[in-house]
């Protein structure tokens, strides 16, 4: 009798060389539907499914390579390609019977395609120049920035600091200018998460310049009341 130890073990390597060299071959075609998928679909990544008379077919892509592509014939998914393992013989060979049906609906799918942009018009209207308002919001934010600047300086020259900042109230909002150095930093409108009417990063919108430029001179009366409240304590100091 012969011991199980003694038995022969048949080598799988035939089987196993002959399936990565089809996975391999599915792999190169499938991949041409991938990109041609990106392109027509115009992302990164994406999937699409592709219905037959046995199943359905899913080519998942991402930068344009095929990342797999999945066969589910109603009685589990077979993975024909994948980043992560080979699929069985068996399944294989199961999913591959109704590959070209795959590849012919795919086509379908393209050939479904044709003329659909053939009355789409590409004469568009002009597109209108932001130039001037533009423009005119720089050349008002240019006269508050001369204005907050000079508050700055005359801030710097009494607080004796490089940097401070001076808040008051228009209209019921809070309005605050920081100073640095001899200029102004920033001036926001409405406290934590306001509009930086002024700041050192990007300009604020057209509407928000429209809205707020028309308290600006209300901020700066309430500046000068400020200083006049400034000279009116040192009137009454003497030495």
């Amino acid at each position: 009798m012969t011991e199980p130890f003694e038995l022969d073990v048949d080598s799988t390597e035939t089987v196993a060389e002959r399936r990565d060299e089809v996975v391999a071959r599915v792999r190169d075609h499938a991949g041409q539907i991938a990109r041609e998928l990106a392109r027509l679909q115009g992302g990164d990544y994406g999937q699409r499914t592709f219905g037959t008379d046995d199943g359905e077919w899913t080519v998942k892509y991402e930068a344009g390579d095929l990342q797999y592509l999945r066969f589910d014939g109603g009685r589990g998914e077979t993975y024909v390609v994948s980043t992560k393992r080979q699929p069985e013989p068996e399944a294989l060979a199961a999913a591959l019977a109704d590959y070209d049906a795959f590849v012919a609906s795919y086509n379908r799918y393209v050939a479904s395609l044709d003329g659909v942009l053939d009355d789409v018009s590409a004469d568009f209207p002009a597109v209108e120049s932001t130039d001037a308002v533009v423009s005119e919001r720089d050349r008002i934010l240019e006269r508050v920035r001369e204005a907050t600047d000079r508050m700055a300086h005359e801030l710097s020259r009494y607080e004796g600091g490089d940097y401070g900042t001076f808040s008051t109230r228009v209209s019921g909002t809070r309005w605050e200018l920081k100073w640095d150095g001899d200029g102004a930093s920033y001036l926001r409108v409405g406290g934590e998460g306001g509009v930086y009417l002024l700041s050192q990063y990007e300009p604020p919108s057209t509407r928000d310049v429209r809205e707020l430029a028309g308290e600006f001179a209300a901020f700066v009366e309430a500046f000068n009341a400020h200083v006049d409240g400034l000279e009116s304590d040192l009137s009454h100091v003497s030495l």
